[in-house]
């Protein structure tokens, strides 16, 4: 393996965030609360209590950011844009303080030499909007095209690469099946209705871009490769409805215009007939897709576990982050593979990679020692630059 690995010249390297993760003041200046602002003021359903209160003050920090991503070389920076800060009831009257915040700091990005990429929707659905149905609401769809909208007058003059929607897997599947996740509920019967309006949400504000705007629109999605644990045919059939639950329950849609066969064995009853006509909208084309990679699953028959019936099989010998993902930099290179050859030579971001392990302390010399996440990143780069062959 050589010492060194050249990327082509056009490769675009950055750092992502989203904005109830770090901008803090979520109701500062006219904003409205999101339902991740209820749900973590909720006792009891975020461990120790935490809340986007502070975060990291992004909000009010934002031009000492961006400094420091022009001191670490940043060529370009993914953020999300708070729904609920823009439009503090979802929808009806603009707050122009809060969409004021995201034009000083398009403005500051490109100051300092750094590409803005916008992502519309990362969650935090406006709690105005939850009291409505939120995405078990046909009318969601609508509401947020017309905040898409808002926002493509605003920026798309500076912004040139726009995400409808991050990870819309998670806020079904954590937010509307399990429960985990804000809005906390769960119920078989919702979340393909949440999934389905999410994707009609995701076709309308494709739309709406192409009526106005002049650049690349795409989707984000959250990707783990799926690995059977043996040859056993349940093991594989177990692999394909994980694979097609969280891997193929977007991406069909949007790129194939069809849901796989299998979530109506994992749904049963709860799987609704889909309207034909809803299809051509949600596959309305794409100029790019965002790939967040994390880790791979290996995957073994369960029939205890619900809804899939498989489950996982932990690896002995691996090493896995605090988050209890397993280290697999192979699996980064199959995923964007595996997208190819499923979808078609669409054009490709990796929008977010990284992992969680507890921070070293900082050395006498003021630098950090970090060969976890150094060994992380290093070994991920190169399944890139595999990839990429």
């Amino acid at each position: 393996m050589p010492s060194t690995i050249e990327f082509p010249a056009e490769f675009l390297w950055g750092a992502a965030t989203s904005a109830y993760q770090i901008e803090g003041s979520p109701l500062a200046d006219g904003a409205g609360p999101s339902i991740w602002q209820r749900f973590a003021h909720t006792p009891g359903l975020v461990r120790d209590g935490e809340t986007g209160d502070v975060a990291c003050d992004h909000y009010r920090r934002y031009a000492d950011d961006v400094a420091l991503m022009r001191e670490l070389g940043l060529k370009a920076y993914r953020f999300s844009t708070s729904w609920s800060r823009v439009l503090p009831r979802g929808r009806g009257a603009v707050n122009a303080a809060g969409l004021d915040f995201y034009d000083r700091l398009v403005d500051a990005l490109l100051k300092n030499g750094v590409e803005p990429a916008l992502t519309l929707f990362h969650w935090d659905l406006p709690a105005a909007l939850d009291d409505l149905g939120g995405w078990l609401n046909p009318d969601s769809a609508s509401w947020f095209a017309d905040y898409a909208a808002i926002m493509f007058r605003k920026l798309d003059d500076r912004v040139k690469i726009w995400a409808t929607l991050n990870e819309p897997w998670v806020v079904t599947d954590g937010g509307y099946l399990h429960g985990a996740i804000a809005p906390g509920h769960r119920n078989r019967f919702e979340a393909p209705i949440a999934t389905h309006n999410l994707l009609r949400a995701h076709g309308m504000a494709v739309q709406a871009y192409r009526a106005q705007g002049k650049h690349r629109v795409g989707l984000v999605v959250n990707l783990e490769p799926k690995y059977p644990a043996s040859d056993d045919p349940a093991d594989r059939a177990a692999t394909a409805r994980a694979d097609a639950y969280m891997n193929r329950q977007y991406l069909d849609p949007v790129c194939l215009g069809r849901y796989p066969d299998e979530l109506k064995e994992i749904f049963g009853e709860a799987w609704p007939e889909w309207p034909a006509e809803d299809f051509a909208l949600i596959a309305q084309p794409i100029d790019f897709l965002g790939v967040n990679y994390y880790t791979r699953n290996v995957t073994r028959f369960d029939p205890d576990a619900w809804p899939l019936r498989a489950a996982p099989v932990r690896q002995p010998r691996a090493t896995y982050t605090e988050t209890s993902w397993e280290v697999f930099a192979q699996g980064l290179t199959d995923t964007l593979v595996q997208v190819k050859e499923r979808y078609g030579n669409l054009p490709l971001y990796v929008t977010e990679n990284g992992a969680a392990f507890f921070d070293p302390p900082i050395a006498e010399d003021d630098r950090v020692q970090d060969p976890l996440r150094l060994d992380y990143l290093r070994k991920h780069t190169r399944a890139l630059h595999a990839a990429l062959q």
